[in-house]
């Protein structure tokens, strides 16, 4: 069963809806400030802001 939780957001400290059911590296958005935060731990969850992607220039 799903159920919505409520966790602060790091950046804007803006009340941020999410599911019990994430996984830890999923990625939210901030309705607030539109932030990207990344899932760093599930119980209880813990959001993060995302890491921004860099480009690999070895590839």
């Amino acid at each position: 069963m799903t159920v919505a939780v409520t966790v602060q957001c790091p950046e804007c400290a803006g009340a941020v809806p999410v599911s019990d059911e994430l996984l830890v590296a999923e990625i939210v958005i901030c309705q607030h400030c539109s932030s990207e935060l990344e899932v760093v731990a599930t119980g209880p969850v813990v959001l993060a802001l995302a890491p921004e992607v860099e480009e690999d220039w070895g590839e």
